[in-house]
């Protein structure tokens, strides 16, 4: 392969990211901003299940999932067009279109067609249980080795947050298809959050969600087309709005804020933050919807916070560097440099 070629060439990070945690184990700035991205993103997508479950009552899952796609890809053509963004190269072409196809295809559509039939307090557990899937993906992806406290914290997030999902009204107290939907919507989004956040650094936040975006069109355009031919899209003024909502905010913009927390990291930290998600998704579905909210979802809601503030504070460890063979001799990438001596102490002429 040629040193020219797309593939070998080293890409300068966008963002950078940092090591998340001072030498006491704190968090530092950095991580901090990372925490606060991603809790902004969090906040935006805690509408998406509410207002699909809306939309759904007068749109077909299919329009819903595929158009939803095709509104922020006009506004991500739009938007990389305007700054002339640079287009991506060799290998960040296949990792965009794994990303697209968890967080642009699949996650949207398997969730459409399951609140068809299922409350949204229900569809609360996809929720619940992205932020460990999350994590894996970032560590099977990235060089984020969470400690074993983490992974208990993590558990016990996702433990509690099923739970919470649970003891609402309509939650998992009975098994059926819609249930897969679920759980291949939480892997989809896995692997889109975590290759979209690794890329993020790279590319930029918004200009990975654009990518992305732009990548998958021709296919959800293809399906629109298709669901407008077998049903034609009639729904009430409310329903359009929360459709409009689910193409601008849930498709486009909110990833301007998760994907940029995601690769300022660690990952696998700034992801337990969702774990506030089905929290926030529940209260807005009792509000928005009329769904019952009892004070068991309100303890639980309260245990999921705990946990997740408890997941955010465990330090990461990270994989040391790799050494470098030079001379036949195997070196660290990062040598300690020994301390610099102190100046020789001139003495006045003279003397001996």
């Amino acid at each position: 392969m040629r040193d020219n070629s797309s593939a070998t060439v080293p890409v300068r990070p966008v963002i950078s990211s940092p090591a998340g945690v001072s030498p006491t184990g704190s968090l530092t700035g950095s991580s901090r901003a990372g925490i606060w991205w991603g809790l902004l993103g969090v906040v935006a997508f805690s509408f998406t299940v509410p207002f699909t479950r809306l939309a759904v009552e007068g749109l077909s899952p299919l329009f819903i999932g595929s158009a939803r796609a095709v509104v922020a890809a006009v506004l991500a053509a739009a938007a990389l067009l305007l700054t002339r963004q640079r287009l991506p190269r060799g290998v960040q072409w296949r990792r965009l279109a794994v990303g697209a196809a968890g967080v642009v295809v699949g996650f949207p559509l398997l969730t459409s067609f399951a609140l068809t039939s299922a409350p949204a307090s229900h569809g609360a557990v996809v929720i619940a249980l992205l932020p460990a899937a999350t994590a894996t993906m970032a560590v099977l992806h990235g060089r984020e080795r969470p400690r074993v406290a983490f992974w208990v914290a993590t558990g016990a997030g996702a433990t509690a947050a099923v739970g919470f999902a649970v003891a609402q009204p309509g939650g998992f107290g009975q098994l059926h298809w819609t249930d897969l939907l679920f759980f291949g919507a939480v892997l989809a989004a896995a692997v889109g959050y975590a290759e979209g956040g690794l890329l993020a650094r790279e590319l930029g936040a918004w200009q990975t969600i654009s990518w992305a975006l732009v990548l998958a069109s021709p296919l959800m355009v293809g399906l629109v087309a298709f669901s407008v031919s077998q049903q034609p899209p009639s729904g009430t003024p409310v329903q359009w709005a929360a459709f409009a909502y689910l193409g601008v905010v849930s498709m486009f913009l909110g990833f301007f804020a998760w994907y940029h927390g995601l690769a300022i990291g660690p990952m696998a930290r700034v992801s337990q933050v969702q774990l506030a998600q089905p929290v926030m998704s529940i209260c807005w579905a009792a509000l928005l919807l009329g769904e019952q909210l009892t004070w068991a979802a309100v303890f639980g809601g309260a245990a999921v916070v705990l946990c997740a503030g408890a997941a955010v504070r465990v330090r990461l460890n990270r994989e040391p560097a790799p050494a470098v063979v030079r001379g036949g001799r195997r070196r660290s990438a990062h040598p300690v440099l020994p301390p610099a001596q102190a100046p020789a102490r001139r003495r006045p002429p003279g003397l001996p």
